[in-house]
């Protein structure tokens, strides 16, 4: 019984920390969508902050993987 219990609870944890994925995506949006904005408004510094997108999207992605990681060691290695 608290062998299952325990199993429960990790299966619980590993599902809260999938939510830093949406977070991730949610946050990869919103870099994309101000780097849109700002094009838009200012075509021709567009290229110059073409690096500086990637590294936002980077560092966003780069959360949602560290929650995935936290998830995959709370189902498998508990």
């Amino acid at each position: 019984m608290e062998g299952s219990i325990v199993q429960m609870g990790a299966y619980i944890g590993a599902g809260l920390a999938c939510m830093g994925m949406g977070g991730a995506a949610v946050g990869v949006g919103n870099v994309a969508g101000n780097f849109l904005s700002g094009a838009l408004r200012n075509p021709s510094a567009a290229a110059g902050q073409t690096a500086t997108l990637f590294i936002g999207i980077a560092f966003a992605e780069a959360l949602g993987i560290f929650s995935f990681l936290v998830a995959l060691l709370l189902m498998f290695a508990v």
